[in-house]
């Protein structure tokens, strides 16, 4: 059956991880377009701020303090944007974080950690919005990444999460699209590396401060694709040029894969100590609010 998606200014759109990069783009951009915004994320104090832009800049926008790794905490999210607005339309699972270590150096209880969040995030969020558009129709929208496909050394196990988020979303959209023939769209969004604070959130074991390689894309560029396909029904769309070479890359020919992606290795580290290596695995950030990266600036 095709299926049909409302137009942005006439649907309510839930975006977890909403309080910085991608997710705030998305969220900052869907309300310009006349959509009607919920905004989840553990940084309370900087949804109520960004929230309040949103509101003064003429957008219609809400937050609920959300860990998408705590499946009540989504299921909450779902139940309040419905007594709220009485429905939602899109759902974009967005929130993940990454750690930067060799893969047997990076202690296990992290790695859970990391799934929990990027992979299980995913899933609790999936099931409550399907809960819900099985019979209102509508999209839910799935962030993987480049590397849902190749591989990035030093990031093994955000690599192995976003591989883990492919396969649930392909599922996922099979029994939905193909077997139920539900009138939900279901779409996985794979940037390249994106200009974002995504680095300095990490939590690093190793001894230098990480980066994202050059080049990176900007947000909005990911921000526009994702609600690109909150109105039409879109199997994946891959974000940046180097996000397509990677990923056919990755599938034709695998062993320069390897070699390509090993190079990557020295460009994911400036030449400093870790700033903050602890970064935001288990606990909020408080200095969001920003869509784009502080790159090489020194705090």
């Amino acid at each position: 059956m095709a299926i049909s998606l409302k137009p942005l200014n006439e649907q309510v759109i839930v975006i977890t991880g909403a309080s910085s990069g991608i997710g705030l783009a998305t969220a900052q951009t869907a309300a310009k377009r006349g959509a009607t915004v919920v905004l989840a994320s553990r940084s309370e104090e900087t949804l109520d701020h960004v929230v309040r832009d949103i509101k003064a800049a003429g957008g219609d926008a809400s937050w609920f303090p959300c860990d998408v790794s705590n499946q009540d905490d989504i299921d909450r999210v779902a139940r309040d944007t419905i007594a709220t607005y009485g429905r939602f339309d899109t759902w974009v699972n967005n929130a993940g974080l990454s750690v930067y270590g060799k893969l047997d150096e990076v202690p296990i209880a992290d790695m859970r950690r990391l799934f929990d969040i990027n992979f299980w995030g995913v899933v609790y969020g999936s099931r409550a919005a399907l809960r819900h558009l099985r019979s209102h129709g509508g999209a839910i929208i799935n962030v993987g990444s480049e590397v849902s496909e190749a591989v990035v050394p030093l990031q093994g196990i955000y690599s192995a999460s976003k591989h883990a988020v492919k396969g649930f979303n392909d599922a996922l959209r099979v029994e939905v699209e193909e077997v139920d023939k539900l009138p939900v769209s279901i779409t996985l969004i794979q940037p390249t590396a994106t200009d974002t604070n995504f680095p300095q959130n990490a939590r690093n074991y190793m001894d230098k401060e990480p980066k994202l390689p050059d080049p990176m894309d900007d947000p909005q560029d990911v921000a526009d694709a994702i609600l690109d396909a909150a109105v039409n029904p879109t199997r994946a769309k891959k974000v940046g040029a180097t996000s397509k070479i990677n990923t056919f890359v990755s599938k034709f020919a695998p062993g320069i894969a390897d070699k390509m992606s090993a190079k990557q290795a020295e460009n994911q580290q400036y030449d400093e100590p870790p700033r903050h290596p602890d970064g935001t695995l288990d606990r909020p950030s408080e200095t969001g609010g920003r869509v784009h990266g502080t790159g090489g600036v020194r705090q």
